[in-house]
């Protein structure tokens, strides 16, 4: 937040403090000191910082020196939020994005100090208790702002197409590597390079290193030409969306700013969006959703069409949006361990309104009946060898039914995981409308849940752990009840 406004928000907190400790009211505050009624409205709420003798009149009429009141220190009980002002939080915060003006937010804690400090307090208090950094707000505010927009961003679009079309990259097919790393080199004045993994073994989990000073991008060799694609075109991305705020690396161990977990977003997308081009995709979503029953071979054609990752491709299935205007329900992406019984949620974006699942946080044995986890199960040893499944799952709480499209490869040559990555469509009657293989009978139907510690599935044959959250929770509702009807005895 720029000193100034952090200047006049304190003022305002420290007037309205003071007047009211003597039961003034503005216009009390107007008759002692000589200032209109508006004015001191205005430095109230932040908005003014007045000059040097209205601020004496002010200080002599609240009885305080003029250095009590021009110094930047707040009270015992407001320190929590002193410290929220000073820090670079509240300056980080994406309020713009929401359509919230960041006077607005110095108006409540204006209008009630208290309140807001002890809201601030908790929240400090949760964030400590969890560990919580502020990378965390930022990404949760970028999946917020992701949702807000159904993840469909025109501009970002219309900036991949002129890019595509001024450099003459394909826009219904392939778009290689090759041509990729000639524009970073030609139009941006770039050099590449192999990552030294041997010298420098703590980077083997990179994918990639970008080195400013000298306009350098290093990539791991393993890469295949789908993942290296993926990787040039996202540094394209940078440069072209004149994205300065940026991670350094493919894996965005901190999280500086809003603006920089924003920007490694906008360049993804724009990534995504110059290797599946818009209207030939968008055909192919049509041709796949109107086909009269399942075969994983039509959606593992558009793998061999585009030449992408899966989670490429999926993350393309945004277009559903605009298709059908039907937007993706879930997106998610799990982690296995070859050798473990262990599976990781460590990717998911939830569109329209909060459905289940949510895991990536609560490192708990996954549900073992969600077909990312049944095609990891069944995945070989060859990364170009993905395969691909589809379920019917109905969430046990709520009975919400989605239809889940899901493919599951093998790692890279370098790792020791393999990777599913599932999109969820709620079926409602505009998803039965749109696709027409949802009801083939050939598609597996399963209750499935979040976690086999919050499963309440007495029968489970799959589950991987006991179910130890939702017996605390039902031993706190029987306990809830039981006072409520021993009080009312």
């Amino acid at each position: 937040m720029a000193r100034q406004l952090q200047d006049r928000i304190v003022l305002g907190l420290k007037v309205r403090q003071l007047r009211q400790a003597k039961g003034w009211s503005f216009e009390d505050l107007h008759r002692q000191s000589g200032i209109s009624v508006s004015y001191l409205n205005e430095i109230e709420k932040g908005k003014k910082y007045p000059q040097e003798d209205t601020l004496s009149r002010l200080a002599d009429a609240l009885s305080v020196s003029q250095e009590q009141i021009r110094s930047t220190e707040l009270t015992h009980h407001l320190a929590p939020l002193g410290a929220l002002l000073q820090s670079k939080f509240l300056h980080e915060l994406p309020l713009n994005l929401f359509g919230i003006e960041l006077q607005q937010v110095v108006d409540i804690i204006s209008r009630a100090p208290d309140r807001v400090n002890a809201f601030i307090s908790a929240l400090l208090e949760i964030s400590r208790v969890h560990s919580l950094q502020n990378e965390h707000f930022f990404l949760a505010a970028l999946r917020a702002y992701q949702e807000l927009h159904l993840n469909y961003f025109e501009d970002l679009e219309q900036d991949a197409e002129a890019f595509a079309a001024r450099y003459h990259l394909p826009t219904d097919g392939a778009v290689e590597d090759g041509p990729l790393a000639h524009c970073l080199r030609s139009v941006y004045g770039y050099q590449m390079d192999d990552l030294q993994t041997d010298q420098f073994p703590e980077l083997a989990g990179l994918r990639a290193l970008y080195q400013p000073r000298h306009r350098r991008l290093l990539l791991h060799p393993s890469l295949s030409a789908r993942q290296r694609g993926f990787q040039l075109a996202k540094e394209i991305g940078f440069n072209a969306l004149s994205l300065s705020q940026r991670p350094l690396s493919s894996a965005q161990l901190r999280v500086e700013s809003f603006e920089q977990a924003l920007n490694n977003f906008k360049a993804g997308y724009f990534a995504v969006a110059l290797l599946i081009g818009r209207a030939a995709f968008a055909d192919d979503l049509k041709a796949l959703l109107a086909q009269p029953s399942w075969a994983p071979e039509h959606l593992l054609a558009l793998l061999e069409k585009y030449q992408v990752s899966p989670e490429v491709l999926f993350q393309r299935f945004n277009l559903l949006t605009t298709v059908f205007d039907k937007p993706i329900t879930f997106f998610h992406r799990i982690i296995h361990r070859t050798g473990e019984d262990v599976f990781h949620m460590d990717k998911e974006l939830h569109l329209n309104r909060q459905h289940q699942p949510h895991a990536s946080a609560l490192h708990e044995q996954y549900c073992r009946r969600w077909i990312g986890i049944q095609l990891l199960r069944q995945v070989g040893p060859d990364p170009e060898a993905p395969i691909a499944g589809i379920q019917r799952a109905v969430f046990h709480d709520t009975g919400e039914e989605y239809l889940c499209l899901s493919i599951a490869k093998s790692g890279a040559p370098a790792t020791d995981h393999n990777v599913s990555v599932t999109i969820g469509i709620a079926l409602d009657a505009d998803a039965r409308a749109a696709i027409g293989f949802w009801d083939d009978p050939a598609i597996g139907r399963q209750t499935v849940h979040v976690t086999c510690e919050r499963c309440p599935i007495s029968d489970c044959a799959e589950r991987a752990a006991p179910p130890t959250t939702y017996e605390k929770r039902e031993q706190r509702h029987r306990l809830v009840n039981l006072i409520a009807q021993l009080t009312e005895a």
